[in-house]
């Protein structure tokens, strides 16, 4: 059986390319196989079939790299959830339009089965939670695409945290990454989510008000979206240091785990990840069971779409359970507006956010 998808917004992540991830001559000219469009080329029973955008001219340059005909190039998501009968839906728009975007998806009459959305999640946790909300009411699965989770390394690493308990109990955790936080520090955060399943109890941040992606895309709309951290205290005990305030020149994405058992460092950007076991009052180093060598942009992250994309499949075919769920891209959405509340009250912010701060929206793209 064939699948059918769409996609919406037609911009770098959806198949035409990033500044920063991919060569400058060939953004918003040629198709970028790591994207959504690519990830389902890759798969064998999800055809791409519809896109929508509400600009024209990068509607048709999308639509001539990615062999979809005129007639199914549709000028606003609304004229393709209407025309479409869709199994699955992207949303690849910047994150202030993914409430719209997804809640639209869920309730059309294209009925999609699975949405494959964006990170972060929304640009604020009221509009993450309606997402998340809406979807099991109509019985939707929500894919948050925080593409970390779609290698097998990181899975791997996952199974030996959490089941097999290499670290033992995880007790403090350092994390550093690339400015901004909502554009970047997600990837980050989710991945300390997804290895602690935990959730931050107590947030305090610092805000720098620097965007070097405003800057970079030579953008003419201003977004709240900065660089920043600060510290989080996790619902399990766990402590942690966040900083996102480097440049994507000098940055590298690290996290360095202190446990009960053990410790472990891992740098993505530079391919390395590095394991002690606690033994006898000393720290070995030991390899990490089951995984060779480490993570790494080139051979983990390029393919994390495909098998995204595979995993939508799997889905569809009823025969996993969500890797990514809206749920869990929450936590980390969290975790960056209590920076900014913190920073912008000088105070510290309890999670869950009470109701009128579940509102707050800390745009970007």
């Amino acid at each position: 059986m064939t699948y059918h998808a769409g996609i919406i917004g037609t911009g770098g992540i959806a198949g035409m390319g990033i500044l920063g991830m991919h060569d400058e001559e060939a953004i918003g000219r040629e198709k970028i196989d790591a994207s959504h469009a690519g990830g389902y080329a890759a798969t064998d029973d999800i055809e791409l079939v519809a896109v929508a955008d509400v600009d024209e001219s990068k509607l048709d340059t999308f639509g001539e790299a990615w062999d979809i005909p005129a007639d199914r190039r549709y000028v606003g998501h609304e004229a393709m959830l209407e025309a479409e009968d869709l199994d699955a839906v992207s949303v690849c728009t910047p994150s202030f339009l993914h409430r719209d975007h997804v809640v639209d998806a869920a309730r059309s009459v294209a009925d999609p089965s699975v949405i494959w959305c964006e990170k972060p999640i929304a640009s604020s946790v009221s509009d993450a939670e309606e997402m998340v909300a809406v979807c099991e009411g109509t019985d939707t699965e929500l894919v948050i695409n925080h593409s970390f989770r779609f290698t097998d390394k990181l899975r791997r690493l996952r199974d030996l945290v959490r089941d097999e308990g290499i670290l033992g109990d995880v007790k403090s955790v350092s994390a550093q990454y690339r400015m901004e936080l909502m554009r970047n520090s997600t990837h980050v955060l989710d991945t300390l989510v997804y290895l602690l399943d935990a959730r931050a109890s107590r947030v305090s941040g610092h805000i720098t008000g620097e965007n070097e992606a405003l800057d970079a895309l030579d953008a003419t709309e201003s977004v709240v979206d900065a660089g920043g951290g600060g510290h989080v205290v996790m619902d399990d005990g766990t402590f942690v240091t966040v900083d996102c305030t480097i440049p994507r020149d000098i940055s590298s994405m690290t996290l360095s785990f202190i446990g009960t058992e053990g410790k472990l460092y891992m740098n993505n950007d530079d391919g390395e990840w590095r394991y002690w076991s606690l033994e006898d009052g000393e720290h070995v180093e030991r390899p990490l069971p089951g995984i060779e060598g480490a993570w790494t942009w080139e051979s983990d992250y390029k393919g994390s779409f495909a098998n995204a994309a595979a995993h939508v499949q799997d889905l569809l075919d009823g025969t996993a359970e969500n890797y990514s769920p809206g749920v869990a891209a929450t936590r980390s959405l969290e975790i960056i507006v209590g920076f900014y509340l913190s920073h912008y009250t000088d105070s510290t912010v309890d999670i869950p956010l009470p109701g009128p701060l579940r509102e707050v929206p800390i745009t970007s793209w």
